[in-house]
C-alpha cells in the first residue's frame, strides 16, 4: 500500500545497508590478489527449477557499486527458468563483481523462493474471484524485497507496514476495551490527524462480525480462524457492506476451499516465512 516511490526508497536502504554490512573497511580477499584494474565477466547459474526473482534488483545492487557495470538479463523477473539456465550475465570490474556477488545472491535465492512458493498458491485460486495476500511475516530488514517477490508471483500486497493502514486485530480490541470503542476512537483518530488510511478489522467469531457490521467506512473483515464452513455463513452474513478476507488456517491443501466460500482474498504468512530458498550461484566466465 506504500507509493512506488517509497518503496524505491526501501530498496536503496537494503541495498546501502547491506553491503555496509558485508563490506565494512574493505573486501580483503579480493584486495589481496586482484589487480584493482582488473576486469572481469559472470553468469548467474540456476542450480534448481523455479520462478526467478530479483533481477532488478541485482542490476541494482551493481550499478550501486559502480556504473562501469554491463548488465544482461536473459530471464524476465518472475518467470520460471529452468536449473541449468543462465539468469543473467554481468561484466565490469572484478572488484565490483566480486562484492557484489553475495548480497546479489542472498537476495535472489530469498527472493526466487518466495515467488516460486506464491506461485503455487495463486495456482490453487485458479477461476475464483480471490486474491492472495501475503503479510507483515517477513524477515526484518527486507520487507520491500520479499513483498517485492510475493508480487512477482501473482500475489498482492497487504499493508506495508503500520504506518500505511490501520489494522485493528484481537489485541487492539481487547486493549481499547471492545470492538465498538475501537473502531470510534479509529475514526476520530483518523479524523483529527487528517488521514486518509484504509480500516481492516480483525473478526474472531460471529458476535464481532455483527459489532463491525454496525459500523460504515470499513474498508475489510479479516476473518480470522474460522472453519469452511463458518466462512460460508460469514461472507453471506457481510454481503457488500465490506471486503472480505480469510486468515489463519490457509495452506496449500485449503487455500482453494476458502477462495470457494466467496472472500475477496485469502492472506497467508507462510509466502514469506516459510520459505526455501531457490539454489543460484554466480560464477566467473572466461
Amino acid at each position: 500500500m506504500i507509493s512506488a516511490a517509497q518503496e524505491q526508497l526501501e530498496i536503496q536502504g537494503i541495498i546501502k545497508n547491506a553491503l555496509r554490512e558485508d563490506i565494512g573497511t574493505g573486501d580483503h580477499s579480493t584486495l589481496a590478489c586482484i589487480p584493482s584494474s582488473a576486469r572481469g565477466k559472470a553468469a548467474l547459474l540456476v542450480k534448481e527449477s523455479g520462478y526467478i526473482s530479483g533481477l532488478d534488483f541485482a542490476h541494482q545492487v551493481f550499478k550501486t557499486l559502480s556504473p562501469d557495470i554491463v548488465f544482461e538479463a536473459l530471464q524476465n523477473d518472475g518467470a520460471f527458468s529452468e536449473k541449468g539456465a543462465i539468469a543473467f550475465t554481468v561484466e565490469g570490474p572484478s572488484h565490483i563483481l566480486l562484492q557484489a556477488e553475495r548480497l546479489v545472491l542472498n537476495a535472489m535465492q530469498r527472493m526466487s523462493g518466495i515467488t516460486t512458493k506464491t506461485r503455487a498458491y495463486v495456482a490453487q485460486l485458479e477461476g475464483t474471484k480471490t486474491k492472495l495476500l501475503d503479510t507483515r511475516k517477513t524477515t526484518p530488514g527486507i520487507r520491500a524485497l520479499e513483498k517485492w517477490a510475493v508480487r512477482l508471483g501473482g500475489g498482492v500486497n497487504h499493508r506495508f507496514a503500520l504506518y500505511d493502514a490501520i489494522m485493528l486485530k484481537d489485541n487492539h480490541i481487547d486493549f481499547c476495551g471492545g470492538m465498538d470503542r475501537a473502531i470510534e476512537a479509529t475514526k476520530t483518530y483518523l479524523t483529527a490527524h487528517n488521514l486518509d488510511l484504509p480500516i481492516i478489522v480483525e473478526a474472531r467469531d460471529f458476535d464481532e462480525i455483527k459489532a463491525i457490521l454496525r459500523h460504515t467506512g470499513i474498508t475489510r473483515i479479516l476473518i480470522d480462524n474460522f472453519s469452511i464452513a463458518e466462512t460460508k455463513k460469514a461472507v453471506a452474513l457481510i454481503g457488500n457492506h465490506c471486503q472480505t478476507e480469510s486468515s489463519g488456517m490457509i495452506n496449500l491443501e485449503t487455500i482453494r476451499d476458502y477462495a470457494l466460500c466467496g472472500v475477496d482474498f485469502v492472506s497467508c504468512g507462510a509466502i514469506t516465512h516459510s520459505v526455501q530458498n531457490l539454489d543460484l550461484s554466480l560464477k566467473a566466465v572466461n
